[in-house]
């Protein structure tokens, strides 16, 4: 794997390169006999404080909303629950963007977006939102031409059609692009909130296309869990999770970048209760539409009264 991270193994562990195998960086046990490598840095970046905890909460919050949507109430019902949690996870990650202090109230969000900035940037947020479910599979085993997808979607109205799903030509960009893609496609036994949050903090720190990498780092995140099974029908909303947590998004990604153990930790704890919180926020999507079912029969019923009449 290559060296995608700044991250410094916590003690006792060290950094070694293996000879048959340039470029991938793994770590190893002083105490193990010579040659016994760890090589699943992701198990652990699990194993720092605060985090075991963290990503525990955040699978059983997405468990718990699993099992409503399943539930007899919504279980006919699970591809409104999906489009509704994908509109309101597009609705917040453009305003994770854009910092737009005044946003579009969530029943009101979608097109026709105004010709601004911040509704170019709603429109491609919704595009890519849309398409997640189905990039899934394609993110499992050719993640740089998923990245490349998400990228066209979100900056279609933002970027020129050249530079659509092409990486900047900066030195350096494209090894540590391959070194992501290799991580994802590797068969690393950590939990997807883990995965999820360094593919979304190294998106975030590389920028690679220079348009909407916000965007495109959200909705990769978001395609890890959906690739790794924790939430396979896309109905959790992490987005609004970042977006309730306010400036505390911004402060973990500086950890992150910073490379300590510490301030990766905490990016890691800051993603996973983004998770949480977004689950809750799926709950919230899921009563909206059993709210709506409810109201159908009655709405139907006084159709046929007034037909009666």
């Amino acid at each position: 794997m290559a060296d995608v991270y700044k991250v410094t193994p916590p003690a006792p562990w060290r950094r070694r390169r293996r000879r048959q195998l340039p470029g991938d960086v793994v770590f190893a046990d002083p105490s193990a006999p010579e040659g016994d490598f760890v090589t699943d840095p992701l198990a652990d970046l699990a194993r720092l404080p605060g985090v075991f905890e963290a990503v525990d909460a955040a699978r059983g919050a997405v468990d718990a909303l699993l099992r409503e949507v399943r539930g007899p109430a919504l279980r006919h019902r699970v591809p409104e629950v999906t489009a509704e949690s994908l509109r309101r996870a597009a609705r917040a990650s453009t305003l994770l963007e854009t910092g737009d202090a005044h946003p579009a109230e969530t029943l009101s969000f979608g097109p026709p977006f105004a010709a601004d900035a911040t509704g170019r940037t709603a429109s491609g947020a919704l595009r890519v939102c849309t398409a997640l479910s189905g990039l899934a599979r394609t993110w499992s085993v050719a993640p740089l031409q998923a990245l490349a997808r998400l990228h066209a979607l979100a900056a279609a109205d933002l970027a020129p059609p050249d530079e659509l799903g092409r990486p900047r030509p900066e030195p350096g960009l494209a090894d540590r692009l391959g070194g992501l893609a290799g991580l994802v496609t590797g068969s690393s036994g950590a939990p997807a909130v883990v995965v999820a949050a360094v593919v979304h903090g190294e998106l975030l720190c590389l920028a690679p296309f220079g348009t909407a990498d916000g965007v495109v780092a959200r909705a990769a995140s978001r395609l890890v869990l959906l690739a790794r099974g924790l939430d396979p029908l896309a109905v959790s909303i992490p987005e609004e999770g970042h977006l309730r947590l306010g400036g505390e998004y911004a402060e973990a990604l500086r950890g992150y970048r910073s490379g300590h153990p510490e301030g990766v930790g905490d990016w890691v704890v800051h993603c996973a209760t983004a998770v949480a919180l977004g689950a809750r926020a799926g709950r919230d999507a899921a009563a909206g539409v059993a709210a709506r079912q409810a109201q159908q029969p009655t709405r139907e019923r006084g159709v046929e009264r007034v037909e009666e009449a």
